[in-house]
């Protein structure tokens, strides 16, 4: 009986690895890879891995998506395409080098943001979340209500809640759709001032008729400048990472 009773915890743990094999063994891998690029290839929008598992008949674990998401990866490596993971899941997109060829078949203006909006967008992305009255403190001037609409309309910032002050002012932080358009999982992936500025203006506009400039731009200086923030101490002063620095984890 003893020696029975040494035997339990081995026995434990090959029951527990079992699942695991059989769960692939159930799964023609090929088959099941050939799917996941087919969808990943036709999907307008990112795939979550529990989309993904959706393909499958028989249970599969993120581990085993993850392994085969990276095998397609490695079939694109040398293409003018790329597997990758954003915000809101994985996606199939053309390499950045690409771009400048693919303009050819269809030219189109790239949009070009006053910095009214690049500026207050930087604000929220490093300060979130942020009120209206925050975002006119770093800044010095009025916030217009066209650039947060804008930035709206967008998808690159919303409404998260209020903050519990007399009037309840918004607050406002940045969206999944604004990592997604700068190819970030996370927040603590952001870049500098001056590489989210040439990012988002590569960015493919929401509808050509999307309004990127403020109705009232005698009330900036300079509204057409591309920097988001000329000054490195207002940027000091404010908390926020001077250009060529990344945001704070």
């Amino acid at each position: 009986m003893s020696g029975q009773a040494e035997t339990l915890p081995q026995n434990e743990v090959v029951a527990e690895a079992v699942p695991q094999e059989v769960a692939a063994a159930e799964v023609d891998v090929a088959q099941f890879r050939k799917i996941l690029e087919a969808a990943l290839l036709t999907a307008q929008e990112p795939l979550t891995l529990a989309e993904m598992k959706k393909f499958s008949d028989a249970p599969v674990d993120n581990a085993f998506i993850e392994e085969l998401l990276e095998q397609v990866a490695q079939k694109y490596a040398d293409s003018g395409i790329e597997l990758s993971q954003v915000s809101s899941g994985w996606r199939f997109r053309a390499r950045p080098e690409m771009q400048p060829h693919l303009d050819k078949l269809n030219p189109q203006k790239q949009p070009r943001y006053s910095r009214a909006v690049m500026e207050t967008l930087a604000i929220i992305a490093y300060r979130q979340p942020v009120t209206r009255g925050d975002i006119e403190e770093i800044r010095g001037v009025a916030v217009s209500s066209h650039v947060l609409k804008t930035l709206e309309t967008r998808g690159w910032i919303d409404v998260v809640g209020t903050r519990d002050v007399p009037g309840k002012p918004s607050l406002y932080a940045t969206t999944k759709q604004l990592l997604d358009d700068l190819n970030l999982r996370s927040l603590q992936e952001l870049p500098s001032l001056d590489e989210m500025g040439g990012l988002l203006e590569q960015a493919p506009p929401e509808q050509e008729s999307l309004p990127l400039h403020e109705s009232n731009p005698g009330q900036e200086t300079n509204p057409g400048q591309g920097s988001l923030l000329d000054s490195d101490a207002a940027l000091e002063q404010h908390g926020l990472p001077e250009q060529g620095q990344q945001a704070a984890a």
